[in-house]
């Protein structure tokens, strides 16, 4: 019978040196992938915002370029550069700010306050873009908007005179002349519905004068129904109008007439 010794383990060949070295050189290739991991995010954050520097540059280079066509009247070249800009920075409240200014001056009202609520969207802090929203809004006719558009402005910069004195109390003035003006409407028609009430009388269909009227009226349709007439048409052509009477219903001998109505 064969018998079984103990088997080494096959590590136990391996000598303690070969190994020392066998884990330097995995701690060095380990090292060696940190690093080219940690060499790329870096490449990439740094290509990022190379490319962000690059937007945000070439943004207001269309920005400015846009504030110069503006500034000659230009407005429709203006806005073409601002749009451009906003494809590289959609974030930028100034540049819808601005658009909204520029869509004023071509009475776009409805695209100007859209433009103004983008702006405020993207900055509720500037005090700009709600001065420029409440005009956009007197524009359409929205004054009570415009007025609490122009009092946030106001509470973000107390000190601005030209919101206080100018657009303020421009839009307080347009409010008060549209409610004098919706007062002496509804006074203007009142007064007409009481005209119309005034003119139409107030007959009294019972009294003894309109009683005596359908009386009469009355006898006289039972006086022409009572009597009742014809045309007669003799066989010779001769033509006769008979009156006939209800008491007396006879009628010309038909063989010598011949009734035609």
């Amino acid at each position: 019978m064969a018998s079984f010794g103990w088997k080494r383990k096959i590590g136990e060949k391996v000598s303690k040196a070969t190994s020392q070295q066998f884990e330097a050189e995995a701690a060095d290739d380990k090292d060696l992938v940190d690093d080219d991991d940690a060499n790329w995010v870096l490449a990439a954050k740094r290509r990022k915002e190379v490319l962000l520097e690059d937007c945000l540059r070439k943004s207001k280079e269309l920005k400015d370029e846009g504030a110069n066509l503006a500034e000659n009247r230009r407005y429709r070249e203006a806005l073409v550069k601002w749009d451009e800009a906003l494809q590289l920075t959609p974030e930028d409240a100034t540049l819808y700010e601005m658009k909204s200014q520029v869509l004023m001056s071509l009475h776009e009202m409805f695209p100007a306050v859209h433009a103004a609520e983008m702006a405020v969207q993207r900055n509720p802090r500037s005090w700009d873009a709600w001065q420029t929203l409440g005009r956009a809004q007197l524009g359409l006719g929205e004054i009570a908007l415009a007025i609490r558009s122009f009092q946030i402005s106001l509470h973000i910069f107390p000190m601005n005179p030209e919101v206080w004195k100018e657009d303020l109390c421009w839009a307080r003035k347009l409010q008060e002349q549209q409610k004098a003006t919706k007062t002496e409407s509804v006074q203007a028609l009142a007064k007409g519905k009481e005209l119309v009430q005034e003119s139409i009388p107030d007959y009294d269909f019972e009294s003894d004068e309109i009683v005596a009227v359908c009386a009469a009226i009355a006898e006289k349709e039972k006086a022409l129904s009572a009597a009742k007439t014809m045309v007669i048409v003799s066989a010779s052509g001769t033509v006769e109008t008979v009156t006939e009477q209800d008491n007396c219903p006879a009628t010309p001998d038909e063989t010598l007439f011949i009734r035609a109505r």
